[in-house]
């Protein structure tokens, strides 16, 4: 082998080697290349995935609630029909109460105001046989005193008038006179007695009022 020939080839071998360096280089820079874009791609996913559940959960919190079972919207349904309709009847059975004792009331009143003008007869026959020693006033006196007993047993009492200050409530002032012995607006006498049944006024005294 010649000289020259010897130099051809020893150039042709490093002209080779250069190229297989390139050619590495060539291959690991495209290598870290690809790397480098996976990880890109990589943390570009988890970020969109990250903010993806984020979103999902801002969803859930400030989304619209999910919408009731069907039972438990009947279940409620029923149980307030059943309040409304246990409020009727509880305020039916207290306004039935009251009309009965209103209806009690007035039928009483009505009994014991057709009572009073034999009560009164009684009294006015009383009166004229003032004094006598009858047996027969003796035993009406009795009779008078138990009727007037039982209608204070069952809430019938008279109204007091003669000295007591003039009220239209329980007072009908018939006449009136100046007298100035008494104070102003003084019942100074008694026409008809008044009576009350539990504090309801069954019948107005009827007076004379001085001043």
């Amino acid at each position: 082998m010649t000289e020259e020939t010897r130099n051809s080839v020893e150039e042709t071998v490093e002209e080779v080697k250069e190229t297989d360096i390139s050619v590495d280089d060539t291959e690991s820079g495209e290598v870290e290349t690809a790397e480098q874009e996976t990880e890109e791609n990589v943390s570009s996913e988890s970020n969109e995935n990250g903010a993806s559940e984020e979103e999902t959960k801002e969803r859930k919190f400030f989304g619209k609630k999910n919408k009731k079972d069907k039972k438990d919207e009947k279940i409620e349904e029923l149980t307030d029909q059943v309040k409304r309709q246990m409020a009727e009847f509880d305020n039916y059975r207290k306004r039935t109460e009251k009309e009965k004792a209103s209806m009690y009331i007035v039928g009483a009143k009505d009994i014991v105001e057709k009572m009073l003008p034999v009560v009164d007869n009684f009294e006015r026959g009383l009166a004229m046989a003032a004094g006598s020693e009858d047996p027969f006033v003796e035993g009406m006196e009795k009779i008078y005193k138990q009727l007037m007993a039982t209608l204070d047993e069952l809430g019938v009492k008279p109204i007091e008038a003669v000295g007591q200050g003039f009220n239209p409530d329980f007072h009908n002032a018939v006449m009136h006179v100046e007298d100035e012995e008494v104070g102003e607006n003084i019942i100074v006498e008694e026409f008809q007695k008044g009576y009350l049944y539990k504090d309801f006024v069954v019948r107005h005294s009827m007076v004379k009022v001085a001043n």
